[in-house]
């Protein structure tokens, strides 16, 4: 992969004012593949009960992951917006522990990126969260 749209995606991602509000940062990025992170922070309990992150912070990070690897592709001439997220919330992510979400780009038409993403805590073997999404392709 050309280093130039590793750091498009990296430098498209980390402008976006929720992602650094959330804390979200990258593992991993190149050819299509993107891995973030994002701390767990008690601004973003959705549950005072029981600690539990809310499902927003959780859809945000598996989308914002999700476009980095659009961004990142080689076939993908510039960036990206969603067109379609599909969240699928498997269980709660344990309270205190950091997220991190992985995303592939697994298909790509001359219009639109297909793109699968997973979140997890500590538990690697159980998701929080599975996405299934379609993005736009910047045609130029």
């Amino acid at each position: 992969m050309k280093p130039e749209k590793t750091e498009m995606a990296r430098r498209f991602t980390e402008a976006i004012p929720y992602a650094k509000a959330l804390g979200m940062t990258f593992t991993a990025i190149g050819d299509g593949v993107a891995a973030m992170q994002m701390p767990f922070d008690e601004r973003f309990i959705g549950d005072p009960q029981t600690g539990v992150i809310h499902g927003g912070a959780v859809s945000a990070l598996l989308d914002t992951c999700s476009g980095a690897a659009v961004i990142s592709h080689p076939s993908n001439p510039g960036a990206t917006a969603t067109i379609d997220l599909r969240i699928d919330y498997m269980r709660a992510a344990t309270p205190g522990q950091a997220l991190r979400a992985r995303a592939e780009c697994y298909h790509i038409t001359r219009s639109v990126a297909f793109v699968r993403a997973t979140a997890t805590d500590d538990d690697d073997e159980n998701p929080v969260a599975t996405a299934s999404g379609a993005f736009t392709m910047d045609g130029k």
